[in-house]
């Protein structure tokens, strides 16, 4: 059996409410195709957080020893679990600062996920139009704002969503997120420090200069937008390992 699994994760601040979306097509035969649209949330919590859960979610209602596709926009998932959960795993869980690893119970259960399938990792971009992971965004983003949302579970032939399988990007979105990006002319949305390990966010540049001046090994930027500030919480927590 095939599976194509979209996933997001999503929270109102970094910690704050979140949530996480994930949406399995199982491949029955050349014929018939199922579809599964799985969601949950926490009332505090962290952007990455909830993207490991969707990744979790999303293999653990999959058949041991099956062949998945995981789709996702983090590369904080695709970097864990194809690069850094080696050493992880080699060091007992340990980052190079002997710190447990951030999120370290999340890693082991998608560790464990993992070694019972044959998984591939692709990534997609977050807002640019791909219907599978719009779907997600929109999942993880009602349950982080304790909305009400219908999941759909039943064959693929009766889904609101033909075009589930369809990856390919909206040019107009992906064209609109790339002029937003200009750091140097846009409005800070926060401003993300990490010093001696831990990371925080900010919503003044004046908490932000106030934790980080001084500290040895600082390290801060200023993000325009909610993406934009957990790419930030990523790169930084990249760092650390």
């Amino acid at each position: 059996m095939e599976n194509i699994i979209f996933t997001d994760g999503s929270s109102r601040g970094n910690p704050g409410p979140g949530g996480w979306g994930a949406v399995v097509v199982s491949r029955l035969d050349s014929d018939k195709s199922e579809v599964l649209e799985l969601g949950g949330g926490e009332k505090f919590t962290t952007n990455n957080k909830m993207e490991l859960m969707a990744t979790i979610e999303g293999l653990s209602h999959t058949s041991d020893g099956s062949a998945c596709t995981v789709n996702t926009d983090s590369s904080y998932v695709i970097n864990g679990i194809t690069k850094w959960i080696k050493g992880w795993k080699k060091n007992g869980w340990k980052t190079k600062t002997k710190e447990d690893v951030s999120n370290k119970d999340l890693w082991m259960k998608l560790s464990l996920q993992v070694e019972s399938k044959t998984v591939s990792w692709k990534y997609v971009g977050g807002h640019i139009g791909i219907v599978g992971n719009e779907r997600c965004d929109e999942i993880a983003t009602a349950f982080a704002d304790g909305q009400e949302i219908r999941l759909y579970k039943g064959p693929l032939s009766k889904y609101a969503l033909q075009n589930i399988l369809d990856v390919s990007h909206n040019e107009e979105k992906k064209d609109d997120k790339k002029s937003s990006s200009s750091h140097s002319k846009t409005k800070a949305y926060s401003y993300v420090s990490s010093v001696g390990g831990v990371i925080e966010t900010h919503r003044s540049w004046s908490e932000c200069e106030k934790r980080v001046k001084g500290a040895r090994g600082a390290r801060y930027k200023k993000a325009i937008s909610v993406e934009d500030e957990n790419k930030i919480i990523e790169e930084y927590e990249a760092y650390l390992i």
